[in-house]
């Protein structure tokens, strides 16, 4: 499917998540968020690869949820530091994303992407929100997201709780210690 602009997108996505495979976690197994991941180490050709797949499938019409995820992570991987991430740009992707394909998940991601650009309280009000939709029982990944930003907030015994509850979810040991390191943490 050499003319498919939705096969790119995927590529391109594979491509960069793979490109950061060897700094998500350290070298004991922890899990490493993303502002914490060492950016020297990231493979930049394929970076730069994924990046030129992105741009052409992004040229010549309404791009597909591939592509407007691969844009995304490209974001985040071409940023020189954490903080440096076109953070706005992320908001407006995933405001393009949520029409294209509307999934909650999404949503959830754009709340965290919110936070970055409005702050947490704002982000937050969207998480709460979002904690209705029946498609979130029991998504541990929701209450993660929602401990993060109360703890931003300096609500600290609401995040205590909150990760408690992801912990309680978690389905692996490396997400439990690192929701243990939080509330160790907070």
């Amino acid at each position: 499917m050499p003319d498919e602009r939705e096969m790119w997108g995927l590529l391109a996505l594979l491509l960069v998540i793979d490109a950061r495979r060897a700094t998500r976690i350290d070298g004991d197994g922890r899990l490493l968020r993303l502002q914490d991941q060492d950016r020297s180490l990231w493979d930049r050709p394929m970076i730069a690869e994924a990046h030129e797949l992105i741009m052409d499938g992004l040229r010549g019409g309404r791009p597909g949820r591939y592509v407007l995820q691969a844009a995304i992570a490209s974001l985040h991987a071409e940023a020189p530091t954490y903080e440096q991430t076109d953070w706005p740009q992320i908001v407006t992707l995933y405001d393009v994303l949520l029409r294209v394909w509307p999934s909650p998940v999404v949503a959830l991601n754009r709340a965290v992407a919110v936070a970055m650009v409005s702050g947490p309280a704002e982000a937050l009000d969207e998480v709460e929100a979002l904690e209705h939709d029946t498609r979130f029982a029991g998504y541990r990944y929701l209450l993660a997201v929602k401990a993060d930003l109360l703890q931003r907030l300096g609500r600290t015994t609401e995040a205590v709780i909150a990760y408690r509850q992801a912990l309680d979810l978690a389905t692996n040991d490396i997400e439990r210690e690192f929701l243990l390191g939080r509330i160790a943490s907070t």
